[in-house]
């Protein structure tokens, strides 16, 4: 199966994600997530399903936990890295009070938009600061206000490989103590665990994000500033708990 995962394109949607079996994710879905998520995010979710990129969106399986985190820290302050159409950023809004705010980063206000209609008829618009940039920029512009250093509760990032680790370092300033930093695909389709040459080579992307994924991977796992746990929900998760 891993096999078959490395052999697709990165921006189709992989039906069982890191599981083995379709049938037992689907029965994780259909008995855990689907029966729990909320209908803006269903509609979100099949508008989304459309998309020629819809694996970019977020697996509902790894939303069903960002959500139950974000209730976790009673987070009212949120950046996420990376939007597409909407799908976690819908989610933390509906997640957070009704006087929360995210920071929304990504390069394309066109896909934003696909699911804007959605979280605006879900009411909880308000909420979202989107802007349209480079998210390193966007992050640097954060920490030049000095009230914005420590003072955010979650972050979430699904957004360019080549940028996590540099992400990274910008998200711990900004985050307060016990607050959480979620990044997405930090499995890749498995290829993490596959040596280069298992790789096809007909699809240079894998062997390509693959690397910054390891690196990634790495560098977390030897941060002493977060409490972290590699979890194999959609395309693998890592979250990171800041410590002080």
């Amino acid at each position: 199966m891993v096999k078959d995962l490395v052999t697709k394109n990165p921006f189709q949607k992989v039906s069982n994600g890191l599981l083995q079996s379709d049938d037992l994710y689907q029965y994780i879905l259909e008995t855990s997530v689907y029966p729990r998520e909320a209908e803006p995010l269903k509609e979100l979710r099949e508008i989304t399903a459309s998309h020629p990129k819809a694996g970019m969106g977020t697996a509902p399986d790894a939303g069903q936990l960002m959500s139950m985190l974000l209730n976790l820290v009673n987070a009212k302050r949120t950046i996420e890295v990376g939007v597409f159409t909407g799908y976690s950023l819908l989610l933390t809004a509906l997640s957070i009070p009704q006087d929360g705010k995210i920071v929304a980063i990504d390069i394309s206000r066109e896909d934003y938009e696909i699911g804007l209609p959605i979280i605006r008829k879900a009411g909880v618009a308000h909420k979202i600061d989107f802007t349209e940039s480079e998210a390193l920029p966007a992050l640097d512009q954060l920490l030049e206000d000095p009230q914005n250093v420590g003072s955010f509760d979650f972050a979430f990032v699904d957004a360019d490989k080549v940028n996590y680790c540099n992400y990274h370092e910008r998200l711990i300033k900004l985050l307060r103590v016990g607050g959480i930093v979620v990044y997405d695909n930090t499995l890749w389709g498995g290829t993490v665990a596959m040596p280069a040459d298992a790789i096809n080579p007909e699809e240079p992307w894998n062997l390509h994000y693959r690397e910054y994924m390891i690196k990634l991977n790495k560098l977390l796992a030897a941060d002493p500033r977060v409490q972290i746990s590699h979890a194999p929900l959609g395309d693998g998760i890592t979250i990171c708990r800041r410590l002080y």
